[in-house]
C-alpha cells in the first residue's frame, strides 16, 4: 500500500537536473522569510494607521517597483546572465528589508516599498531564465513546479511564522526577511557554477520564432488575461487577509495558518496533479480550468456567512486552481521563447503579475470603500471568469 504513493512520488520527480533542486533550495531559503507581503496591508491599517485606501496604494507602489524591476531584471538577464542578477537582486532586496522596518509615514514607506519591490522583482526573470536554462522541454513544467514547490514551502513555513511574529511585532518580519534573502544569496554561489553565458549549447527547435515578445501578438493577449487574472489571484495575499481580519474576525495566527495551509497543499500534491496532466492536453487549456476554479474560491465569500472553516474552504479552492493554471503558464510562455530572448518573455511575464499588484489592490480597495466588500468578491469573481473564457479562446487561435 505504501509502496503505490512512493513511486507516485518517485516518477514526478524523475529526471530534473541537479541545478534545478539546487535553485529550489536557494528559493526555499528565500521564500522562507517572506512573511512581510501578505500582512503588509494589515500592518499599515492596524499599526501605522493608515486607511484601506492609503494600504491599497502602498501595495500598488510595491506593483509599480516590481514592474521597473522585472523589465530591466529581463534586459539585463539577456546581457549579463541569469548568475550575477540573482545574486545582486537577493543581496539589495535584503538590505531593503531592514531599510524599511524604520519607515513609518505613507511617503517614506511608500518609496521605501518601490525601491524594494524594484531590487526583489528584478530576481524572477533571471530565476525564470535560469530554471529554462536547466531543463528541457520535457522537464521543463515540472521543474518550474519543483521551483514553485520550494516558493510554496518556504511561504507556508514564511506565512505560519509570520503570523506569529505579526502577533509580537510586526517589525520582526522584516528583519526575518532581510537575513533570508542574504543567506539565499549565499547559498547560491555555494551551490551554483557562475555562468557567464546562458545560451544553451543544444540543439532544441522552436516552432516560434519571434524576436521580440513585443511584436508577438498571441502573447501579448495572453499577458493582458495574466494580467487580469493575478490581480484577482493576488487579492488572497493583499485585501483578502484584510477581509478575515476585518469582517470575519479571524486572528493574524489563523491568518498565517491559512496562508501556511496554501502552502503545504501545494507542496504535496502539485508535482502530483502536474505529472499527470502533462502533455494530456495544451497549457492554455489547463490554464482556463484553474482560473475558473479561483472564480469559485471567491464566490463563496459572498454567498455564506462568516466563518473560520468556509474560509479553509476557500484558500484550498483557489490553491487547487493556482496548482493546475500557473505551472502551465510558465510553460506556454517558455514555448514561445527562445535562447536569444527569454529574458525579456520572462520580463514581460513578470511585469503583468506586477502591474497586476499596481491595479489589483487599487480597484480593491475603492471597490470595498466605495461598495463595500461583496461588491469587491463579485467583481473578482466574474473577471475570473471573464479571463477562463480568453485563456480557452487563445487555446484555440493557437491550436489553429
Amino acid at each position: 500500500m505504501l509502496s503505490y504513493p512512493i513511486n507516485l512520488y518517485k516518477k514526478a520527480y524523475s529526471g530534473l537536473s541537479k541545478e534545478s533542486w539546487y535553485l529550489s533550495i536557494v528559493m526555499l531559503m528565500n521564500r522562507s522569510g517572506t512573511m512581510v507581503v501578505p500582512f503588509l496591508t494589515i500592518y499599515s491599517t492596524q499599526k501605522l494607521n493608515f486607511s484601506i485606501v492609503e494600504a491599497g496604494l502602498i501595495m500598488a507602489i510595491f506593483g509599480l517597483g516590481s514592474v521597473f524591476g522585472a523589465f530591466f531584471g529581463g534586459k539585463f538577464t539577456d546581457k549579463i546572465g541569469f548568475y550575477y542578477l540573482q545574486i545582486g537582486a537577493l543581496l539589495s532586496g535584503g538590505l531593503m528589508f531592514f531599510m524599511i522596518s524604520f519607515l513609518e509615514t505613507f511617503w517614506s514607506l511608500g518609496i521605501g516599498t518601490f525601491i524594494l519591490s524594484m531590487c526583489s522583482e528584478s530576481f524572477r526573470p533571471a530565476n525564470a531564465t535560469a530554471i529554462a536554462f536547466y531543463s528541457n522541454e520535457k522537464t521543463r513544467t515540472r521543474s518550474n513546479s519543483l521551483n514553485r514547490l520550494a516558493v510554496n514551502l518556504g511561504w507556508s513555513f514564511g506565512g505560519a511564522l509570520g503570523g506569529f511574529f505579526a502577533s509580537v511585532d510586526y517589525h520582526l518580519l522584516f528583519y526575518v526577511d532581510g537575513f533570508s534573502n542574504i543567506l539565499a544569496a549565499i547559498f547560491l554561489i555555494k551551490l551554483l557554477p557562475v555562468v557567464k553565458n546562458s545560451k544553451h549549447q543544444d540543439t532544441e527547435t522552436h516552432e516560434i520564432q519571434v524576436q521580440s515578445p513585443y511584436k508577438d501578438k498571441l502573447y501579448l493577449a495572453f499577458i493582458l488575461l495574466t494580467i487580469l487574472f493575478s490581480s484577482c489571484f493576488f487579492q488572497l495575499f493583499t485585501l483578502q487577509p484584510v477581509f478575515f481580519k476585518t469582517e470575519w474576525k479571524l486572528t493574524e495566527q489563523f491568518i498565517g495558518g491559512l496562508m501556511a495551509m496554501n502552502g503545504l497543499i501545494i507542496v504535496f500534491t502539485e508535482m502530483l496533479l502536474v505529472n499527470n496532466l502533462e502533455g494530456k492536453r495544451s497549457p492554455l487549456y489547463f490554464t482556463g480550468i484553474g482560473v475558473i476554479i479561483a472564480a469559485f474560491s471567491y464566490s463563496i465569500l459572498i454567498f455564506f456567512p462568516a466563518a473560520a472553516w468556509l474560509a479553509v474552504i476557500s484558500i484550498i479552492m483557489v490553491t487547487l486552481g493556482e496548482m493546475i493554471a500557473m505551472p502551465f503558464m510558465n510553460t506556454f510562455w517558455m514555448s514561445r521563447s527562445n535562447d536569444r530572448n527569454r529574458g525579456e518573455y520572462a520580463a514581460l511575464y513578470t511585469i503583468a503579475w506586477s502591474v497586476a499588484q499596481i491595479i489589483g489592490p487599487i480597484y480593491g480597495s475603492f471597490l470595498i470603500e466605495y461598495g463595500g466588500y461583496k461588491l469587491f468578491w463579485y467583481f473578482i469573481s466574474g473577471i475570473c471568469l471573464l479571463t477562463a473564457g480568453g485563456y480557452f479562446y487563445l487555446n484555440r487561435l493557437n491550436q489553429l
